[in-house]
């Protein structure tokens, strides 16, 4: 089990009426990426962001973006978000007509890919393109929305990609989505998940943010020591 879970609060549950600061304050609370939701209306039912405020983010931290393209087609706007500022960028297998040049367009922009799996889509979606990949992101809830419940089957899921990560001999980010807390991370955590997104546990929880996100670690540190 990895001892050093790594933390990427969700700014989709942060104030949008002043995002520069809520980006510093979770930098200074412990964050080690900052995630960032980017949804089209089209490919899921809501509307965020663009890489205009990726890119009026950036200055704001040294913390790695995690941005992850709610988008489809993802190929036209993959560029401009990495010229914005995007570090890591996950797509969706589904989100256009080749995975594999998607892919290898996000690596040969400057940034580090990723592969998002939805609560219905295969695990095996990764086989074919895991030499690629720099993270896997699970969504324990149906991407669209903060605040949702976490599924727990998707545990399930996180256990059969570790296996198949461990496998590949690759370092890749095992990351999950939705609905994690103080009690699921835990779950995720012994399930071989290395990274954690935390919207409302992070931005609405009952302490401050450096509370929160110590809350997840707490959680996180205590599984990897009974493993």
């Amino acid at each position: 089990m990895p001892n050093n879970i790594l933390i990427s609060p969700s700014i989709l549950s942060a104030d949008f009426a002043d995002l520069g600061a809520e980006v510093r304050a979770i930098d200074a609370a412990g964050a080690d990426m900052i995630h960032i939701d980017v949804m089209d209306g089209h490919y899921v039912p809501n509307l965020t962001i663009g890489p205009m405020v990726v890119k009026a983010l950036k200055p704001h931290t040294e913390k790695p973006f995690d941005v992850h393209l709610m988008i489809a087609p993802a190929d036209p706007l993959i560029q401009a978000f990495i010229d914005a500022g995007a570090d890591y960028v996950s797509v969706h297998p589904d989100a256009g007509p080749h995975l594999h040049r998607t892919l290898q367009a996000i690596k040969a922009g400057g940034a580090k890919a990723g592969l998002v799996l939805n609560p219905g889509t295969h695990p095996d979606v990764v086989d074919p393109v895991i030499d690629e990949l720099d993270l896997i992101l699970v969504m324990s809830v149906n991407p669209g929305f903060g605040g949702q419940s976490f599924i727990s089957s998707q545990l399930d899921k996180i256990k059969i990609l570790a296996d198949k990560i461990k496998a590949s001999g690759r370092d890749i980010i095992l990351e999950v989505d939705g609905g994690v807390n103080p009690v699921t991370s835990q779950q995720c955590i012994a399930a071989g998940a290395t990274a954690l997104v935390a919207g409302s546990a992070v931005f609405k929880g009952t302490g401050s943010y450096s509370e929160n996100i110590a809350a997840l670690r707490h959680q996180s540190m205590a599984t990897s020591k009974v493993a």
